[in-house]
């Protein structure tokens, strides 16, 4: 079979400045052929280029194809890092050493993936760039979006001789703070923009997840997976009962939802599996964190343009999210996101892409 052209994206279409900050496209590359092209917009993720089992190469992530595109809200958390708190907290609030914070409310009454002005949305200096690694800095002030202390963060993207993605964060405060950073892909493992990802098949090492309310907001208990449509422990088709009524599905529209990973130590640990059996590729996903979020994209609905021109539909991609669980702000049982002065936070997240039959 004819090895598939690889048509990277354009230099010139996100060469642009934001906020009085230069914006780039920067690509990262192996000896194999692996191709990654990142924005220091958003720290965004737009092309990822891996094998399947006949050597051709496919872009394997959605995203867009210009800053304009990348700017578009409707595109907005598709390949960024997010924080400084991914997903929700509830009633944009906190209480820390016994002061209340409040947020910036952006999803009704709550607060979605750090504010208006999250990590999404803002240009990231570039502090190195190599032919496989990337490394980014941002310093939130004290006050955005209402969190307290100045945050400098480091991000590094690595794209490995062994086809992994690894991406590590890095964050430092001057004053206690909340921290929960995560990468917000969205793969396709046929191709970007080739259909629905209801026929990859998922296996995810976790036991429990977190069901949620109305809000989308984690209630604060653990369910268990058994006997339910998230019952992942085995290798499963993500569409196989996405469509049952469940009432998590229906509150979802699909999955939404965090999986409590077995066996967290905070070291770097096996979190899940997700194959495409056409075109015989594999993620086989590590991370450090004690949850990782599965969503499918629910949100599409066909107008949002990307690369090559394709509009993306309803789970046109999903999303694995290394994390730790939404809302702990407001949770004291869940694992706790707080930063202190003389500690380093540091999290992991690594795609490794293989082929298999």
């Amino acid at each position: 079979m004819e090895k598939t052209a690889m048509q990277f994206l354009k230099p010139e279409d996100f060469d642009t400045i934001v906020n009085g900050k230069k914006v780039g496209l920067y690509k990262l590359k192996n000896f194999g052929g692996a191709v990654a092209e990142i924005s220091n917009f958003g720290a965004r993720l737009l092309s990822l280029w891996v094998p399947d089992t006949e050597g051709n190469f496919d872009d394997v992530v959605l995203g867009p194809a210009t800053i304009e595109q990348a700017m578009n809200p409707e595109l907005q958390y598709i390949g960024t890092i997010i924080g400084r708190c991914a997903n929700r907290i509830r009633n944009a609030q906190f209480t820390l050493d016994g002061k209340n914070h409040k947020l910036t409310s952006n999803a009704g009454n709550n607060h979605l993936h750090g504010g208006t002005k999250g990590f999404d949305s803002v240009v990231w200096e570039v502090l190195q760039h190599e032919q496989n690694k990337l490394q980014l800095q941002y310093i939130s002030p004290d006050g955005e979006e209402g969190y307290p202390g100045t945050l400098k963060v480091c991000l590094v993207f690595e794209l490995t001789e062994d086809n992994a993605l690894k991406i590590e964060s890095f964050a430092t405060t001057d004053a206690p703070t909340l921290v929960n950073l995560t990468h917000h892909a969205y793969f396709n493992l046929k191709g970007a923009g080739m259909g629905t990802i209801d026929d990859h098949q998922l296996q995810v090492n976790a036991t429990y997840y977190t069901p949620m309310d109305i809000d989308c907001i984690p209630i604060g208990t653990l369910e268990t997976v058994h006997g339910t449509p998230f019952d992942f422990t085995q290798m499963t088709k993500i569409g196989e009962r996405i469509s049952e009524t469940h009432e998590q599905l229906v509150i979802g529209d699909g999955y939404d939802h965090n999986f409590v990973l077995n066996n967290h130590t905070g070291e770097i640990q096996h979190a899940a599996t997700v194959h495409e059996p056409l075109t015989g590729r594999t993620i086989q996903l590590y991370t450090n964190e004690p949850g990782v979020q599965l969503y499918t994209a629910n949100h599409l609905d066909g107008s949002q343009k990307g690369k090559n021109g394709h509009l993306y539909g309803k789970r046109a991609g999903f999303c694995l999210e290394t994390q730790h669980f939404p809302n702990s702000a407001n949770q004291p049982n869940f694992p706790s996101i707080r930063l202190d002065p003389g500690q380093t936070y540091h999290s992991i997240c690594c795609y490794q892409f293989l082929t298999e039959q």
